[in-house]
């Protein structure tokens, strides 16, 4: 059976994300500031830019729609993941992640109500279960910390809505515009958001100097801005509400998958459960 564009997309975009995760931890662990990968991402994002941009022959899209929707989705994109490393801060993995990964339920919400997109019993079957798998992909067991405030709830909310929001964004925004378009602006924001990031970087406390960091990361960090065309273009083929819970459900997998070959470390049971039920809500959607 012949695979249709959308979900072929969202495959695309999951396997590259899915390396990513499981790669994007090592700089950090070496001490280069999880800030300063946003700034090299931020960078890394005109590589597939250049080649959008030549799909079309150079010539993005500029009337208002155009600028409003590109300009919105890069920002609530690149926002988002600038105010992420905030809550990282202020609270712990195990609950912000599970918070933030639930952000297709916005973008399921918006679809439904506001662009009347349907989809078929199997799946709805798929994206349920898929709602369901996401925060058991991102479950980590709780250490010792503690007194950790109320300020991550809200920054992990703003994350939360700010992703589901971008999602859906991009799925109006392919009925305006051409994809290519969309990462085009996608990438202006995020560079534009580098200052605010360099902003947030403790360069004193314990930053490794080393020069080959900025390079190593640039090499995990291409992964991510390639995944990011991809998505486009599934939003472009595809329903929000499948091509959402799809790859927020199957890159964590591959993630996981890669982890365990990489570092050798076995997969919590709650994690375990996730991947199943992962791999079977894949599996429906794909119709």
């Amino acid at each position: 059976m012949r695979m249709k564009p959308w979900f072929l997309f969202a495959l695309c975009t999951t396997v590259f994300w899915g390396i990513w995760g499981a790669l994007s931890e090592l700089p950090v662990k070496e001490g280069f500031p999880a800030t300063l990968g946003y700034v090299v991402w931020a960078i890394t994002m005109i590589v597939p830019a250049l080649v959008a941009l030549k799909i079309i022959h150079w010539k993005p899209e500029t009337h208002y729609k155009a600028l409003l929707y590109g300009l919105l989705i890069g920002f609530f994109g690149a926002a988002g993941q600038l105010i992420l490393f905030e809550a990282l801060k202020r609270g712990p993995a195990y609950l912000v992640f599970p918070f933030v990964s639930l952000s297709p339920l916005v973008t399921i919400f918006l679809s439904l109500f506001l662009l009347k997109e349907k989809a078929s019993i199997r799946s709805w079957i798929g994206i349920v279960i898929a709602l369901v798998a996401i925060p058991l992909l991102s479950y980590q067991p709780p250490g010792n910390e503690n007194n950790f405030g109320s300020l991550w709830i809200f920054l992990s909310l703003l994350v939360f809505l700010f992703w589901g929001i971008q999602a859906y964004f991009m799925r109006v925004a392919n009925n305006h515009m051409k994809a290519e378009s969309i990462f085009f602006y996608m990438t202006l924001t995020s560079i534009g958001l580098i200052p605010i990031a360099l902003l947030f970087t403790d360069f004193k406390n314990g930053m490794n100097w080393q020069l080959k960091w900025p390079f190593i990361t640039a090499g995990i960090q291409i992964l991510n801005a390639i995944g990011a065309l991809f998505i486009v273009y599934a939003f472009r083929f595809g329903k929000a509400i499948i091509v959402s819970p799809l790859t927020n459900t199957g890159a964590p997998v591959i993630t996981i998958v890669l982890s365990l070959l990489i570092y050798g470390v076995l997969p919590h049971i709650i994690i375990g459960i996730g991947m199943v039920m992962a791999i079977v809500a894949i599996f429906l959607m794909a119709e």
